[in-house]
């Protein structure tokens, strides 16, 4: 099971990273101006340079999706099996399914960021009465939403890793019980072999005394 605690890890971490990347971008939504019929100006917008409300809004989700990000992949360390921190096996499940459903989180709350973005920028640039600049959608868009993805399939791993975590110690002590069992048998029998044994040989020896 810990390569598949791995394996969350790696999506979980890899999400991560593509949230802060996405977060700290300009690229949110890009225009062009052109200057003359050959020459034209690129345009970037991102989350640091406007105040208007849903980029507020966009930039405390994208906040709260890197802490949480941040949090996740800590808790992912301790809660793994093939670390030697966290505690015993059953308080890493524990640690393990908090990491998961924190990546969750992580995710929605960039998902939700970056499609409240995308959807003012395309009802804007749809708008026939909107007479202002009109953008279309950055990169920073597709690798936030690349991040938001990959941190809730990392979570979604760690969650149903602890159904086999619960499972392995069960199967474990089935076994050792019937091992167990069978070496007392065998001295029981044994015991009794001997002690029939012995008993012809007394009765045999009373006998040639007598």
């Amino acid at each position: 099971m810990s390569r598949a605690q791995i394996s969350a890890l790696v999506f979980g971490v890899g999400g991560f990273g593509a949230l802060v990347a996405a977060t700290a971008s300009n690229e949110w939504k890009v225009t062009t101006r052109a200057s003359s019929v050959i020459t034209a100006t690129w345009v970037y917008q991102g989350l640091w340079m406007n105040c208007a409300g849903y980029i507020q809004a966009c930039r405390g989700l994208m906040i709260a999706a890197v802490s949480l990000g941040f949090f996740a992949s800590i808790f992912a360390l301790f809660g793994m099996k093939c670390t030697k921190v966290g505690g015993s096996d059953k308080t890493k499940a524990k640690i393990a399914c908090l990491a998961g459903i924190v990546f969750i989180l992580s995710g929605l709350c960039s998902m939700t960021g970056c499609s409240l973005y995308a959807n003012k920028i395309t009802t804007e640039f749809f708008d026939p009465l909107y007479v202002e600049q009109k953008y279309e959608l950055g990169a920073a868009l597709f690798i936030g939403w690349a991040g938001a993805s990959l941190c809730i399939i990392g979570g979604v791993i760690f969650c149903f890793s602890i159904s086999d975590n619960n499972k392995t110690p069960r199967m474990g002590y089935a076994y050792n019980g019937a091992a167990s069992a069978m070496p007392s048998r065998t001295k029981y029998h044994g015991a009794e072999g001997d002690f029939k044994t012995t008993n012809p040989s007394k009765q045999f020896d009373k006998n040639a005394y007598v």
